[in-house]
Formats: structure tokens, sequence, C-alpha cells
């Protein structure tokens, strides 16, 4: 294996890490706070998607505009670098919680609650490695932000 694939691996485990923080925060806020409010399954979802990438986005934003870039600018590096990562991570994380029977309904005290949503974003994890990897190898996705950090 040749430096450049191993520093890809690298780069892609690490971004991954970066997009599973904001992925994370955001699942775990929407689907506490929809459990909480007893909001239906889609809402729910729905909720935890949006602020998924609303908190995958503003750790790349708070990075880059620390790089001094400024607003408008920072927003078209987190969305460059982030959105397929994103994407991937909520699909993935999504789908098992809506496969993973009962966990939709599981309350905020039930361990199938936690349990489905650790074991989502683990394979939400799995998943978009080998994507931002092969992003970054084509010098997309978190290759944008890497000049930044």
């Amino acid at each position: 294996m040749s430096a450049m694939n191993h520093s890809s691996w690298s780069a892609a485990v690490s971004a991954t890490l970066h997009c599973l923080t904001g992925c994370a925060i955001g699942e775990v806020l929407g689907m506490v706070l929809a459990t909480w409010w007893s909001w239906g399954n889609l809402a729910s979802i729905l909720l935890s998607i949006v602020l998924a990438f609303f908190f995958g986005y503003g750790l790349t934003m708070s990075s880059v505009l620390r790089a001094g870039v400024p607003f408008r600018g920072a927003v078209k590096v987190a969305l460059a670098a982030d959105t397929v990562s994103i994407a991937v991570m909520e699909l993935m994380d999504n789908l098992v919680i809506v496969v993973v029977p009962g966990a939709l309904a599981a309350g905020l005290t039930d361990g199938l609650f936690w349990g489905s949503l650790a074991v989502s974003l683990v394979v939400a994890f799995v998943v978009t490695v080998p994507v931002n990897k092969a992003m970054i190898a084509r010098g997309r996705g978190h290759a944008v932000a890497h000049a930044y950090h």
C-alpha cells in the first residue's frame, strides 16, 4: 500500500469522525426531542436529519471561520465538504432506526432507544468512511476543508 493510500484512509477516518460528531449531536438531539414531544415517526426522522445537517455544517463552518474565511465562503466550504458525507451518514443512520423493530416506538428510558441509536451511528460511520476516502482521493468532500484546519 502506498503512502498516499494510507494517508487517504487516515484522512477518511478523520473526516468521518468529524462528520459523525455533528451528525450524532443532531441525530440524538432530534430523536430525544421528538420522543419527548411525542412526535410521530416521520417528524422524528425529519427533525433528526435537519439537526444533523445543521450541526455537521456548523462544526465545519466554525473551523473555517476561525481560519479567517468570511461567512459566505465558510458556508460554501461546509456545503462542499460535508453534504455527501452527512447525507450518506443520515441515510444509513435512519435506515437502521427504521428497520430495528420497535426502535422508533421506544421511549427515552428504554435501552432499545439508546442501543439502536448507538448501533445506527456505528453503521453510518462504517459505511461513510469509504465514501469519504473516495471523495478525498478526488479532491472533493473533506479535502475542500483541509486547507483551513
